[in-house]
């Protein structure tokens, strides 16, 4: 894993997203005091002060009616994308403080009127600028995107975003629709214009790379983000148009947030915990019911929020597997515990049965084959089980039988985890299973002392080029296997790996 993986692992993406605008934010500030930017740094910092009070206040209020979990790092997201993207203004510009307050009220607003099953619809700065213009005739400037300065930070900065969550397919689509449609629809032979304005002088890249990617409101496979991310690419061009009316970078986007509310699983979740139960040496599952059933695939994520006290560097907010199967009836979360732990991890381990968090976004496409014939190679590294282990109990459940192999690879015995169930699967299903041990001092029957290597997938799956493998682990672990199932001859599209949002 090189530095940047590093530092990328470290933080989520929503935090990483924040750090983000907090540096754009200071520097528009130091170009401005500098005279490298057209605004007055005073007027940019009384901006953000006003927008994220604003902001927080309201936020504040609306939990409190709604009675809706929180996390501040989306409020303070929210409130600077609008410090980003609408003119700053001094104190004694009054109608420009009535317009940010106005703005702000109803970015946080829209989060808790306009929500479905306590999953708000559209994304909230977007909807405060087109609400903005439609009744105040004040449009978002999109200040960030016209300024060359700015530019190198918006383009570097969200090209680490997008590596993080892994979007480049969503960035990619809307970027070939919105220049196909920009140059179809320009009448002129000389397309190097238009190009050159989009990509230096328009919030192409501020649009793309931050409000775009929001996942709560985008689709939750990778075809229809394809789908989402070019529906929004042909609005953002500049000369489409209804009659007369013609469309705006925000109203593209809410436009690609309601084809996203259509195509995806509706509403967030309550779960009150149940109990918990230890798996292995660091593995625990946590075991809850759900204020009301929800179907989803088995091997797919949930995005977790357990409000807590002075949250570090990862949030309030995890993505995790769903470890429990959906023929199964509470909902399971399967955490591995290291040291030190994350601050949300520490909340977690303290919950107490009756405790309640929030999930929502479900998505993922780490699933299984609609067709039952293929045959398929699991391999888990630690707590990557936890979506094979989904799959499995499925299988049991519904009593599928399937030509699966799985390689589950940890450092000791002790740290194996859901040996019943993967035991079940091998007698009840003849899932054949290879446990190896990387750090085991002694033999332990039943189990291969070494690492997975191309060697032992050879030894062990002399079919293994007419298989598809799944990969499930840590980053550089699937990273690793990835290379080496293609040096082995495996097709590249015959290799899935488990990902989603905050896992690099």
């Amino acid at each position: 894993m090189n530095f940047i993986d590093q530092l990328l692992n470290r933080i989520t993406m929503y935090r990483l997203v924040l750090y983000y605008l907090i540096v754009l934010v200071l520097a528009a500030f130091v170009f401005g005091f500098f005279g490298i930017l057209p605004y007055d740094p005073t007027a940019i910092a009384f901006s953000t002060v006003l927008i994220l009070s604003v902001c927080a206040a309201t936020n504040w209020v609306f939990a409190k009616i709604f009675e809706a979990a929180t996390n501040i790092e989306s409020v303070y997201i929210t409130a600077l994308i609008l410090v980003l993207i609408i003119n700053p203004i001094t104190a004694t510009d009054h109608n420009g403080v009535g317009f940010l307050i106005f703005a702000s009220v109803w970015a946080m607003a829209s989060k808790y009127i306009f929500a479905i099953g306590k999953k708000h619809l559209f994304n909230p700065a977007a909807f405060a600028v087109a609400l903005t213009a439609l009744v105040l005739n004040e449009p978002a400037t999109w200040w960030v995107g016209g300024n060359l300065a700015l530019l190198p930070f918006v383009v570097v900065g969200g090209l680490l975003v997008v590596r993080k969550i892994q979007r480049f397919d969503l960035v990619a689509s809307f970027t070939v629709v919105a220049f196909a449609t920009i140059l179809a629809t320009t009448n002129t032979t000389n397309y190097l214009t238009p190009i050159t304005q989009t990509l230096l002088h328009s919030s192409f890249f501020f649009l793309a790379f931050v409000m775009l990617t929001e996942p709560l409101t985008t689709p939750p496979n990778r075809m229809l983000r394809v789908l989402y991310g070019a529906l929004v690419g042909f609005l953002f061009a500049p000369n489409i148009h209804v009659g007369g009316f013609y469309l705006t970078p925000e109203l593209a986007l809410l436009a690609g947030n309601i084809f996203a509310y259509i195509v995806s699983p509706k509403g967030r979740y309550m779960l009150t915990l149940v109990g918990i139960e230890q798996m292995s040496t660091d593995v625990y599952d946590f075991i809850f019911k759900t204020d009301r059933s929800f179907n989803f695939k088995p091997g797919q994520y949930l995005e977790w929020t357990l409000s807590h006290h002075y949250p570090d560097d990862r949030g309030n907010r995890r993505y995790f597997t769903i470890a429990s199967a959906p023929t199964e009836k509470d909902v399971r979360l399967g955490v591995k515990f290291y040291t030190p732990s994350s601050t949300f991890k520490r909340a977690l381990a303290a919950m107490k049965p009756g405790d309640k968090l929030s999930a929502s976004h479900l998505s993922g496409g780490f699933v299984l084959p609609k067709d039952p014939k293929k045959k398929l190679v699991f391999i888990a590294g630690g707590i990557g089980i936890t979506p094979f282990r989904s799959m499995l109990q499925y299988l049991l459940d519904t009593k599928q039988k399937r030509n699966v192999v799985l390689l589950y690879s940890n450092k000791t015995a002790a740290d194996v985890a859901y040996k019943p169930i993967l035991d079940r699967a091998e007698a009840e299903l003849g899932v054949k299973t290879l446990y190896a041990l990387s750090n085991e001092k002694t033999q332990v029957p039943g189990m291969f002392n070494g690492t997975i290597d191309a060697k032992l997938i050879a030894q062990e799956i002399p079919d293994y080029k007419e298989r598809t493998f799944y990969l499930s682990g840590p980053h550089g672990m699937v990273d690793a296997f990835k290379h080496t199932l293609v040096e082995m001859g495996v097709s590249r599209f015959k290799i899935k790996s488990d990902f989603f949002p905050g896992l690099v």
